[in-house]
This record gives structure tokens, C-alpha cells and sequence, in this order.
């Protein structure tokens, strides 16, 4: 009996060596958001309103993370164009911001550095793949999104012809960067 117990105490304290569950350092995440339009491009920053990530052997193995869609900016544009392009993504075109304050991954499985996620917005959810590279305690990586996935169609030569050069591109992609919490 005891030497059940004995083994049981060791598998226990080795699982617990090799995965645990920690919060991702807020202060140190960036999310650098780039959208595309035949006449040009934008980018902005989205804030971190929450994150954890399970990590095994130093990897991780799966996470959630939630954006604060409030306050998400242009860095662009300033001034009176910045507040229209702003109000124009917060709206129901875009992101419905009122509606849906957030958005959210969901990291299901890692293999290697291949990510398999859930991407809610908008109360949509649909599966994405991306790569998360480690270095030095930091993981990064680009996730590409098709916005038309989350009835985001305004702009979208997909679903208006004859827009022309008015065309926005479907594919969105997001930098991100995150320390976990030591």
C-alpha cells in the first residue's frame, strides 16, 4: 500500500512539474492589428483584457485570451480621421463593439509551434491556425483571420463585385507578442 501511494505521490508531483497554468503579463502583451484596402493599408493596437496559457515543458499546450475591442486604436491616423475610422470599426460594419465588447482565442492543441485556436467575434466562432515561436521567455507569432467569417462584409469584394477601388481586403492579420507571469 505504501508503495502505491509512494508512486502515485511521485506521478503527481512529475505532471505537475511538466504543466501548469499561469496568467500572460498584461503590461508586456502587444497586439498589433493590419488591414489592407487596394489604396492602402492601416494598423493599430488591440489591449489584452485577459489571458492564461497551460504551459508543458516550457511550451505551451493551450490558452485563452480575451480582447478589449473598446479600446482598440489606430496608429495611422490621428486627429478627426482617427476618430472616424475608429467609429466606423466599432460600428455594426465592422466589429459591433457595443454589441460584442470583446473577442476571443481559444487555443486548443499545439503541436511543434503549430497552433489550432477558436476565434470568437462577434458571437462567431470559427477554427484558426497560426505558429507561436518562443525566445528567451516571450512567444509571438501572426494570426490571419478572414474578417467575412464573422459577418464582416462591408468593403468585401467577395460580396459587392463592382466596388472597385472602395475594395477592403477580408484577411486581417494580428502581431502578437506575451510574457507569461513568473
Amino acid at each position: 500500500m505504501k508503495l502505491k501511494m509512494m508512486q502515485l505521490m511521485t506521478l503527481t508531483a512529475l505532471f505537475a512539474a511538466s504543466a501548469f497554468a499561469t496568467d500572460v503579463d498584461l503590461k508586456s502583451s502587444d497586439l498589433t492589428w493590419h488591414g489592407s484596402k487596394v489604396t492602402g493599408k492601416h494598423s493599430g493596437k488591440i489591449p489584452l483584457k485577459s489571458g492564461s496559457v497551460e504551459l508543458k515543458d516550457g511550451k505551451i499546450a493551450s490558452g485563452e485570451f480575451v480582447a478589449d475591442l473598446t479600446s482598440f486604436t489606430i496608429t495611422d491616423l490621428e486627429g478627426e480621421w482617427a476618430t472616424k475610422f475608429l467609429t466606423h470599426m466599432k460600428s455594426g460594419d465592422f466589429f459591433e463593439v457595443e454589441k460584442y465588447p470583446t473577442a476571443k482565442i481559444v487555443i486548443k492543441s499545439v503541436k511543434g509551434n503549430k497552433a489550432t485556436a477558436d476565434l470568437t467575434i462577434k458571437g462567431k466562432t470559427n477554427e484558426v491556425k497560426f505558429d507561436i515561436n518562443e525566445k528567451a521567455g516571450k512567444y509571438a507569432g501572426t494570426l490571419e483571420f478572414d474578417r467575412t467569417k464573422f459577418d464582416m462584409i462591408y468593403g468585401s469584394k467577395s460580396f459587392f463585385k463592382s466596388i472597385g477601388d472602395k475594395a477592403i481586403d477580408n484577411e486581417v492579420k494580428v502581431e502578437f507578442a506575451f510574457s507569461v507571469k513568473k
